[in-house]
């Protein structure tokens, strides 16, 4: 049987017991990345057991991906602190996970609190029990999150996101944060917010041109509302 994803040919052994989904998974393609499957030309799912000699054809998923039930959220492995903090930035709920839990426990909180997985990892993206997921190709910060965006169509609202816990952000008085800021703040800003979760501070005018370019560049290639 051979088996072609995009323009590429790979050839693969088939023991007409297992099924398409397992051999697609053999020749390293993680499940969450593949859209319709075609055995000759007739479409099939991953439970279809191929004959061998036949001509399968993998589609990748198609973007946007619409993942089942709302809202849109993630959940982030230990290697994508910088992509779960960007993504945060752009007020994407997007937990993560700094330490290193073991695969079955992110599997587990995945299905339980229905966020698509994100990682790196592919055999941690082919356990059977994440609710939805998304391998991330780049090891790049900035084409991590261009790839994610371009995929999964989250909506985007800058600035009302904890980068640091993921909480949601309000805006408070300058009076209700006086004491906890430094003079030179207190006296240069007057617009704030804090985190409902963690209670850290934010302040508008004190982000740096980094973190300004970051949210420019996504607002102009996805909009603030590309999906939901």
């Amino acid at each position: 049987m051979s088996a072609r994803r995009r323009a590429e040919g790979v050839r693969a052994a088939v023991d007409q017991v297992s099924t398409l989904g397992h051999v697609v998974e053999s020749c390293g393609t993680p499940l969450t990345e593949v859209g319709t499957l075609t055995a000759d030309g007739r479409p099939v799912e991953f439970s279809y057991v191929p004959r061998g000699g036949e001509t399968i054809e993998v589609a990748a998923v198609t973007r946007p991906q619409r993942v089942p039930g709302a809202p849109l959220r993630f959940l982030l492995d230990v290697h994508l602190g910088t992509l779960a903090r960007r993504l945060r930035l752009l007020g994407v709920d997007a937990a993560y996970e700094s330490e290193d839990i073991g695969d079955p426990a992110l599997a587990t909180r995945s299905a339980t609190e229905r966020r698509v997985l994100l990682s790196r990892d592919r055999g941690l993206l082919r356990r059977r029990e994440i609710w939805a997921g998304g391998f991330v190709y780049s090891d790049r910060p900035d084409e991590q999150l261009r790839d994610v965006l371009g995929r999964f169509a989250p909506r985007l609202a800058p600035w009302t996101r904890c980068t640091a816990c993921n909480g949601e952000l309000e805006t408070v008085g300058k009076d209700e944060v006086a004491p906890g800021l430094d003079g030179g703040t207190r006296r240069t800003y007057d617009v704030f917010a804090r985190c409902k979760r963690c209670a850290r501070v934010y302040w508008r005018g004190a982000h740096s041109d980094h973190l300004e370019a970051i949210v420019a560049a996504a607002l102009a290639e996805f909009g603030p509302a590309a999906g939901g």
